[in-house]
């Protein structure tokens, strides 16, 4: 059998649909085995198939998710068939952002999405028949290649941010991706709306600094500032300059003498 079909049980019971009988989302037939090829072209249900309209997901905000999804380039690049499970494989797919409080897996769990296809030739021309540019060589403008890609998610550039859903979906032509390093290191880092929006509750100071909930995993220059820093930084720059003042008027003075 080809290895692609076969579901990985202990993958499948670790996922959120790991209650759910095959035959709840594919028809009586799957209950013969071997299942006859011809279920393969079997229409497949989309997330909002089953959560949109949904009060218990109401929360989730699945709607706009599939909104978003329908103005990113996965979708109007591409014919109908990229649907969500191109990245959300079904038997398989677990939260990760809001469930995960290791953020370096849930990074890594999310970026592997993306690079399912992006670092993968094979699947990737099964969509395309442009070439799969070298995700190292796109990406050679941005310093220390490694740090950023185990502290980020592709999404954080690739994406408009969307303040009403968790995880943004609306990805950008590459023309329009983040490559300003100030959009991240700021105080009003963009990183507070994307990958530390679920962490981040609002309070944005403690013990000086700025954005305390990013320090809890790493320091980004720019954006994690202490208040305390800057007026010990600003009030030693005054000193010295009000010593090289007092400095450049003795020598005049003492040259004139």
């Amino acid at each position: 059998m080809n290895p692609y079909f076969i579901i990985n049980s202990e993958e499948f019971y670790e996922s959120n649909h790991w209650n759910f009988s095959c035959i709840d989302c594919h028809s009586s037939d799957y209950q013969n085995f071997p299942h006859s090829g011809e279920l393969r072209m079997e229409p497949k249900f989309a997330c909002i198939d089953c959560h949109g309209g949904d009060e218990q997901y109401e929360k989730y905000h699945f709607e706009q998710i599939d909104e978003e999804f329908h103005k990113s380039v996965h979708s109007s690049k591409h014919s109908e068939e990229f649907t969500c499970w191109m990245c959300h494989n079904p038997h398989t797919y677990k939260i990760n952002a809001r469930t995960n409080e290791n953020m370096a897996e849930f990074i890594q769990y999310d970026n592997e999405i993306c690079l399912s296809c992006h670092s993968d030739i094979s699947k990737y021309q099964l969509l395309t028949t442009m070439e799969n540019p070298n995700v190292l060589l796109t990406h050679n403008w941005l310093p220390n290649q490694v740090l950023h890609f185990t502290k980020v998610r592709c999404i954080e550039c690739h994406t408009e941010i969307n303040n009403d859903i968790l995880v943004s979906h609306n990805v950008q032509p590459k023309e329009e991706a983040i490559s300003d390093c100030v959009e991240c290191h700021s105080r009003d880092s963009r990183l507070l709306a994307s990958l530390y929006k679920f962490q981040f509750a609002g309070e944005r100071n403690a013990a000086g600094f700025s954005n305390k909930t990013m320090l809890q995993n790493s320091y980004v220059i720019g954006a994690n500032r202490n208040y305390y820093l800057n007026i010990i930084s600003i009030g030693l720059f005054v000193l010295v300059f009000i010593g090289l003042c007092i400095h450049a008027s003795l020598r005049i003075i003492i040259k004139h003498k």
